[in-house]
């Protein structure tokens, strides 16, 4: 397992985020949690995470606007603070962490965007980087699942989401937010022994999706299964199921219920609580995670930024358990 590495004498302390006791909250520059960017990092130093952008959302079917995600994503992260409770860990001050920006990406040509996520996110990760991309819609996912495999060879897959995402087209077109993880199979870049749904609920189009479904391998944990057996009981299968396999989390802002992420674009009832979430991705401590997303935020549908705080503690959830590897 590839591990950062924090103790290191030769690297200087890791540059934490502006401090709200000398600087309001409210003031200066929207990065992710007022942490440095990566290019204010000193010259020949690596984020050892980083939060990269992808404002995209050509790939959407129903409610566009998650192009805006990763600006409000960053602006609801200004009240996040050093130290996680839940996790017992300070991951500012372990490793150093940055905001990487926004990829340029061509809104016009999903193809050509699909290779500037991937491209760009190869970069980082060459340069020695794990990522939390902030989406942009879930098309993103596929891209950045191409990274990690050529990095990794075939790795285990979290998704959490209200669909399955793994449709084969819409109106011809293969590459849609509800279809990344089923290119992902065709391509063999999943380790389909270890891939699942969580959170997943509401209407298919036939009983057949969920057929097609089993045959790519995924296993399902339903919102009402978090419900009935508890995040504890979820987070023991899950382990069990994944192992020590590098590990991708792919999240989809909707796996939430609308009363805690109202502003997305596919919204179904009867969803998990932050609570839920947030507690199932700390149940995670301790596997091989290689990389993460948060996807489909739509801003333009939230209220009193309700959507994009929950985003923004996930990005922090995860930017945690990445900056725990090899401690």
């Amino acid at each position: 397992m590839a591990s950062i590495e924090s103790s290191s004498t030769d690297r200087p302390a890791p540059i934490g985020p502006v401090d709200s006791s000398k600087t309001p909250r409210y003031a200066g520059f929207a990065t992710f949690a007022r942490l440095p960017r990566l290019d204010q990092l000193p010259a020949g130093e690596k984020a050892d995470v980083a939060i990269l952008g992808a404002p995209f959302d050509s790939g959407v079917s129903y409610r566009p606007g998650a192009r805006f995600a990763p600006a409000a994503v960053r602006e609801a992260s200004k009240l996040l603070r050093p130290y996680h409770p839940g996790l017992d860990f300070s991951p500012f001050q372990a490793v150093q962490v940055a905001d990487a920006g926004d990829i340029s990406i061509n809104p016009f040509h999903l193809e050509e965007a699909m290779g500037q996520i991937e491209a760009h996110s190869e970069e980082l990760v060459r340069a020695g980087s794990k990522l939390v991309t902030i989406g942009g819609d879930h098309t993103i996912a596929l891209p950045l699942l191409r990274t990690m495999a050529r990095e990794h060879g075939p790795v285990a897959l979290l998704h959490f989401d209200a669909h399955l995402d793994t449709w084969d087209t819409y109106f011809g077109a293969p590459y849609t937010h509800g279809t990344p993880f089923r290119r992902a199979f065709e391509e063999g870049i999943l380790d389909s022994s270890a891939v699942s749904h969580v959170g997943t609920r509401g209407p298919l189009y036939s009983k057949q999706d969920l057929t097609d479904d089993k045959r790519m391998g995924f296993g399902i944990v339903t919102s009402a299964d978090v419900m009935r057996q508890g995040v504890d009981a979820v987070v023991q299968a899950l382990r069990e199921r994944v192992g020590s396999r590098p590990l991708y989390v792919s999240i989809d802002i909707d796996v939430l219920d609308p009363a805690h992420a109202p502003g997305t674009g596919t919204p179904e009832a009867g969803g998990m609580t932050s609570r839920e979430l947030l507690e199932i991705l700390r149940g995670l401590d301790g596997m091989n995670l290689i990389g993460a997303d948060v996807v489909e935020v739509a801003p333009a549908y939230d209220h009193a930024e309700i959507t994009s705080v929950a985003a923004s503690h996930v990005a922090y959830d995860l930017v945690t358990l990445l900056a725990m590897q090899g401690r």
